[in-house]
């Protein structure tokens, strides 16, 4: 029995396929595109999914979508309709793209699908899922969990925003939802946009620039914006926000509540957007927080599940774990709208076909390395193409010489195996670090990563060694976890250092892995399993064997406004065009300085373009 779950038209579209309710392949469109967040229908992710599982559309007993389309058409024009005549502006932008094209989603995959299939459509059975179940269901039937309680939170489904759902082996039920437009996602991405970031996309970096300000915006926003009760249900006044009918995510009031108009895009950061960025941090995870006490209580599981791009809010998610409401965590590597996909497919696996669930203690994400691979003859074949320099060594010769590299304190790309699914480089699309180095961080955001320099970066720890370095004995293969680093390991700033505000702490030294180290002593951590990912595994133990050290830094192998690399040409052109001295493709291992002068010249000038 193949299933094939598609998550498509808002943001983040991907596919995947199971199989006997198996995941067999996972991947985003915006991977194969080049278009970061990639809306579209994903037909190449189809294709890959299909070629992976050695399948074509006739193969396919069931096609599941993630969303209901005429419910979110619903709760579009009675929105509109309650709040004439002050949407109208949006109501004229959004609905002539409802009538042409989403209104008719239907018909519209069935063509898709065709085309897939070499045919005018594809006529087999086609169902839908409701986002938060779509939701739900990535998050507990691919968890290691017989029985759990499952949480989901984002900014909108149909009407959904918040649910509180309970797992049983095969069933899955939803108990409670809040509705549109009250919203916690919302909530955040208004300060999102607020502070200049991209709503979407730019959220991890509030999260990632919290630390660096102090939350006296909090009570406000919990006095004016957001009543919060204990059980963590919530309303959100509206006349502080646009996002309903308008085109912007604040309004006036907003505005003048915090002291002045949203600051522009790429302008001077000020220690007022710090300030917003710790403030909407700590509302949001006091809320997540009294969410998984109502939900321990409502459903008596001792294990969570999460979904919903709420849960990519790593730092809310140690919150949880480390305040023991529950006795253990279990969050969706791909939380926000593509991992409806894998979702889509389990509900309808389990539910609509009522087949059987046996967990066994792992999880069905497989550590999330669902994409496509290369194999090492057709490496070298994309490399000679592209006009690459590169050698070939041994496995042994290959972690020794990369070794070398991280210890000289060189960037290097690092591409293996099958590409991850979700936002997260979790080993096999990854630019690696040495985390000792004190000029590591500002090294990687500024000439490699073209990013701001306030973002953190994650550590990679084998998972035998993380306790010894952070204060969590927890597994967190998707880097979807914050703990603090070791007390012992940690470098205590000097009276003058204590005396620093906002960036200006960025330069100082926290712990004895300063480049994973945030200003507040925490760290985004990646626990790396010899089962699922055993090059990776090798690398960090022969770093460790060499300086004593089971840690890299570990950042997504891409720049600022693209996806992360899929292809070996993909990786090539990365590490042509930044500052990326080392590149290990498989066994292929190229050096900066070995590359044609005329090709590093080019590369480094597209992207300077972009």
């Amino acid at each position: 029995m193949r299933i094939l779950g598609i998550s498509a038209f808002y943001h983040d579209s991907a596919a995947a396929l199971i199989q006997d309710g198996q995941i067999v392949a996972a991947a985003q469109e915006e991977r194969f595109t080049r278009r970061k967040h990639d809306p579209d229908f994903p037909a190449n992710a189809v294709r890959y999914c299909l070629a992976e599982a050695g399948c074509t559309m006739d193969d396919i007993d069931h096609v599941a979508f993630y969303d209901k389309p005429f419910l979110k058409f619903e709760r579009l024009l009675e929105t509109y309709l309650a709040t004439v005549p002050g949407g109208f502006r949006s109501f004229r932008a959004a609905i002539p793209v409802w009538v042409k094209e989403k209104l008719f989603q239907k018909s519209g995959l069935r063509r898709r699908l065709g085309e897939i299939a070499g045919r005018k459509r594809w006529d087999g059975s086609l169902l839908f899922s409701e986002h938060h179940v779509a939701h739900a269901a990535s998050a507990f039937f691919a968890s290691p969990y017989k029985s759990a309680a499952v949480l989901t939170m984002d900014g909108v489904g149909e009407w959904c925003t918040t649910s509180l759902g309970h797992g049983h082996g095969k069933r899955l039920d939803l108990l409670k939802e809040i509705h549109f437009p009250h919203s916690l996602g919302l909530l955040y991405s208004a300060f999102t946009y607020y502070t200049g970031f991209k709503v979407n996309s730019g959220e991890y970096k509030i999260m990632g620039l919290a630390p660096y300000g102090r939350p006296r915006y909090a009570q406000t926003i919990l006095d004016h914006l957001i009543d919060l009760k204990e059980d963590g249900s919530f309303w959100l006044d509206q006349r502080y926000f646009d996002y309903c009918t308008g085109l912007t995510m604040t309004s006036p009031a907003f505005n003048e509540l915090f002291g002045g108009e949203p600051r522009k895009p790429e302008s001077p950061m000020t220690q007022r957007e710090m300030d917003l960025a710790a403030s909407i941090q700590a509302v949001t995870e006091e809320a997540v927080l009294r969410l998984a006490r109502f939900a321990r209580r409502e459903t008596a599981e001792r294990q969570l599940c999460l979904a919903g791009g709420v849960a990519l809010n790593c730092v809310a998610n140690g919150k949880v774990l480390k305040e023991g409401v529950f006795d253990d965590v279990w969050i969706q590597p791909a939380a926000g709208d593509a991992g409806g996909a894998v979702g889509a497919a389990l509900a309808v696996w389990h539910q609509y076909l009522d087949s059987e669930r046996t967990p066994n203690g792992g999880d069905l994400m497989e550590g999330a390395y669902l994409g496509p691979a290369y194999s090492q003859a057709e490496i070298e074949q994309r490399l000679t193409a592209a006009g690459a320099v590169y050698g070939v060594m041994p496995d042994s010769e290959l972690i020794a010489t990369t070794v070398d590299a991280l210890t000289e304190e060189k960037a290097v790309g690092w591409m293996q195996g099958r590409m991850e699914f979700g936002p997260r480089a979790l080993g096999n699309r990854s630019i690696l670090g040495d985390p000792r180095s004190p000029r590591m961080q500002k090294t990687l955001n500024l000439k490699v990563k073209y990013r701001e320099s306030f973002r953190p970066f994650a550590p990679s720890v084998r998972r035998e060694d993380v306790s010894e370095w952070f204060e969590m004995s927890a597994d967190s293969p998707y880097m979807l976890l914050v703990a603090d680093v070791c007390d012992e390991k940690r470098v205590r700033p000097n009276l003058d250092e204590e005396e620093l505000f906002g960036i200006e702490r960025l330069n100082v030294p926290r712990s004895d892995i300063p480049a994973v180290t945030h200003v507040d002593y925490s760290a985004r951590v990646q626990t790396v399993h010899r089962e699922t990912n055993q090059r990776y595994w090798d690398l960090l133990t022969a770093f460790k064997e060499r300086t004593g050290c089971p840690v890299l830094v570990n950042t997504s192998f891409n720049v600022r406004g693209e996806p992360i690399v899929c292809s070996p040409e993909d990786a090539y052109r990365c590490f042509m065009g930044t500052d990326i001295e080392r590149l290990v493709i498989g066994n292929a291992i190229l050096r900066k300085e070995d590359q044609p002068v005329a090709l590093r010249k080019d590369y480094k000038e597209e992207f300077e373009l972009d």
